[in-house]
């Protein structure tokens, strides 16, 4: 989905995302997301959510598809999205 343009969405606290993230990626806490709504519906790009282990990435997701959004994975912890950028 990388190579596809997928947008990150880090939901991790904004001092979590601070210490290291996905290039690119896009934080909006797990908490926030409903505040986010139109925002995250306007991405055309498939979505991927991390998080720290993939917990709150895996609630994101659901959410988010609650939003009408189809195209969206939960790609677990940001670190192992970051692999594909090294």
């Amino acid at each position: 989905m990388l190579q596809q343009g997928a947008v990150v969405i880090d939901v991790r606290t904004p001092m979590e995302y601070d210490k290291g993230r996905v290039p690119n990626s896009i934080n909006i806490p797990l908490d926030r997301l409903h505040l986010n709504t139109e925002k995250i519906k306007s991405i055309q790009q498939p979505i991927i959510v991390c998080c720290a282990s993939g917990i709150r990435s895996s609630q994101a997701k659901k959410i988010i598809q609650s939003f009408g959004k189809k195209d969206i994975v939960n790609g677990g912890s940001w670190q192992s999205i970051l692999k594909y950028y090294n």
